[in-house]
């Protein structure tokens, strides 16, 4: 495993996470270089297992993971940046044997799980994962603040090895209907540089000895 998917801020060795190349701009480009997950919960969970595996065996677990990319919102503002407080995995199912829908059945798990590491100052919300693009009527059924495909999944790899995670999400879509790719892409230059702005609001956190917890 290679010294370079670690960054460090001050003391703390930080681990960022990200799905897809397009959102991985200029600013961000300038701050540190992610491990790419790829789309979706399985290749987010199957990603940062290996790779938190491989660290463990060599230079050591991060101190923290930072998951961060785009996400859709039909309430949220668009382009804004937000960190998750609560996840919830809206593919799991199990109503017809009697469980909790979000619930996995036969782990003592809640539905939202919360992440209690927070950067200071920056507004959260509540963030659903699951493998579906969400458009359109389809955010009524979705009780969370925000959608994306991923952060769920790093959070279950990041307990399995007692590592906290912070879920940094820019708003791209969801206040009119996807109408195909560039409804996604159109906006992430935006959000690069936001998401850089959190970055530094968490290196700035980190360096004056102050890890978010």
């Amino acid at each position: 495993m290679s010294a370079c998917v670690i960054t460090s801020f001050g003391r703390y060795r930080v681990l960022f996470l990200m799905a897809a190349e397009a959102e991985y701009g200029p600013a961000l480009r300038a701050r540190f270089t992610p491990v790419m997950t790829g789309v979706g919960p399985v290749e987010g969970a199957v990603s940062t297992a290996a790779t938190l595996a491989g660290l463990q065996a060599t230079e050591g677990l991060p101190d923290l993971v930072v998951s961060l990319g785009s996400a859709g919102s039909a309430r949220l503002e668009q382009c804004a940046v937000f960190q998750a407080h609560t996840l919830a995995y809206r593919d799991m199912d199990a109503t017809a044997l009697g469980f909790e829908k979000g619930v996995t059945p036969f782990l003592d798990l809640p539905a939202r799980l919360p992440l209690s590491y927070q950067i200071a100052g920056l507004p959260a919300a509540s963030l659903s994962t699951g493998a579906n693009i969400v458009s359109g009527d389809m955010y009524g059924t979705i009780a969370e603040d925000m959608v994306d495909m991923e952060s769920y999944a790093v959070l279950r790899a990041c307990q399995r090895f007692d590592v906290p995670l912070i879920a940094l999400r820019g708003i791209s879509d969801g206040a009119a209907p996807l109408e195909g790719l560039h409804s996604w892409t159109e906006y992430l230059h935006i959000i690069d540089a936001r998401l850089a702005e959190a970055v530094d609001r968490l290196r700035a956190q980190l360096e004056a000895e102050n890890l978010p917890g």
